[in-house]
Protein backbone atom coordinates (compact mmCIF):
# COMPACT_ATOMS: atom_id res chain seq x y z
CA UNK A 1 0.00 0.00 0.00
CA UNK A 2 1.57 3.43 -0.79
CA UNK A 3 1.59 6.71 0.92
CA UNK A 4 -0.47 8.49 -1.83
CA UNK A 5 -4.16 6.18 -1.90
CA UNK A 6 -7.16 7.72 -3.81
CA UNK A 7 -8.52 8.91 -0.85
CA UNK A 8 -6.07 10.96 0.16
CA UNK A 9 -6.19 12.22 -3.58
CA UNK A 10 -9.67 13.17 -3.14
CA UNK A 11 -9.03 14.77 -0.08
CA UNK A 12 -6.21 17.01 -0.88
CA UNK A 13 -8.08 18.01 -4.12
CA UNK A 14 -11.79 18.99 -2.16
CA UNK A 15 -9.40 20.95 0.30
CA UNK A 16 -7.50 22.77 -2.40
CA UNK A 17 -9.30 22.49 -5.88
CA UNK A 18 -13.12 23.58 -6.73
CA UNK A 19 -14.66 20.53 -5.45
CA UNK A 20 -13.29 17.11 -5.19
CA UNK A 21 -13.12 15.68 -8.71
CA UNK A 22 -11.00 19.03 -9.52
CA UNK A 23 -7.98 16.89 -11.28
CA UNK A 24 -7.05 19.90 -13.50
CA UNK A 25 -6.83 23.33 -11.70
CA UNK A 26 -3.13 24.65 -10.44
CA UNK A 27 -3.93 24.70 -7.04
CA UNK A 28 -5.42 21.23 -6.30
CA UNK A 29 -2.24 20.42 -8.38
CA UNK A 30 0.11 22.08 -6.88
CA UNK A 31 -1.34 20.72 -3.35
CA UNK A 32 -0.86 17.18 -4.40
CA UNK A 33 2.50 18.07 -5.86
CA UNK A 34 3.84 19.01 -2.49
CA UNK A 35 2.03 16.48 -0.73
CA UNK A 36 4.49 14.16 -2.81
CA UNK A 37 7.44 16.24 -2.30
CA UNK A 38 6.90 15.87 1.45
CA UNK A 39 7.03 11.94 1.19
CA UNK A 40 9.70 11.91 -0.70
CA UNK A 41 11.95 14.02 1.08
CA UNK A 42 11.08 11.53 4.14
CA UNK A 43 12.37 9.08 2.19
CA UNK A 44 15.65 10.36 1.24
CA UNK A 45 16.58 11.12 4.85
CA UNK A 46 16.47 7.53 5.41
CA UNK A 47 17.88 6.10 1.91
CA UNK A 48 20.77 8.85 0.67
CA UNK A 49 21.94 7.08 -1.96
CA UNK A 50 18.59 6.92 -3.84
CA UNK A 51 19.27 8.77 -6.87
CA UNK A 52 16.26 7.78 -8.89
CA UNK A 53 14.12 8.92 -6.09
CA UNK A 54 15.67 12.48 -6.24
CA UNK A 55 15.89 12.63 -9.49
CA UNK A 56 11.73 12.24 -9.53
CA UNK A 57 12.10 15.11 -6.31
CA UNK A 58 13.86 17.38 -8.49
CA UNK A 59 11.12 16.72 -11.76
CA UNK A 60 8.40 16.87 -9.07
CA UNK A 61 10.06 20.01 -7.67
CA UNK A 62 10.43 21.46 -11.08
CA UNK A 63 6.68 20.54 -11.99
CA UNK A 64 5.34 22.84 -8.87
CA UNK A 65 7.56 25.40 -9.81
CA UNK A 66 6.28 25.85 -13.68
CA UNK A 67 2.43 25.48 -12.30
CA UNK A 68 3.37 28.37 -9.52
CA UNK A 69 4.89 30.55 -12.12
CA UNK A 70 1.65 29.83 -14.40
CA UNK A 71 -0.67 30.94 -11.97
CA UNK A 72 1.68 33.85 -10.83
CA UNK A 73 1.32 34.94 -14.11
CA UNK A 74 -2.40 34.31 -14.29
CA UNK A 75 -3.50 35.65 -11.30
CA UNK A 76 -1.49 36.44 -7.98
CA UNK A 77 -4.21 36.03 -5.79
CA UNK A 78 -4.57 32.80 -6.56
CA UNK A 79 -0.94 32.14 -6.37
CA UNK A 80 -0.43 34.10 -3.03
CA UNK A 81 -3.78 32.06 -1.60
CA UNK A 82 -2.11 28.30 -2.07
CA UNK A 83 1.10 29.37 -1.18
CA UNK A 84 -0.11 30.60 2.23
CA UNK A 85 -2.18 27.62 2.27
CA UNK A 86 0.52 25.17 1.93
CA UNK A 87 2.81 27.27 3.51
CA UNK A 88 5.92 27.09 0.65
CA UNK A 89 7.49 30.27 1.46
CA UNK A 90 9.42 30.93 4.89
Amino acid sequence: MGYLTSEKKVELFTEYGKSNTDTGSPESQVALFSYRIKNLTEHLKKNRKDYSTQRALQKLVGKRRGLLDYLKEKDIERYRSIIKELGLRR
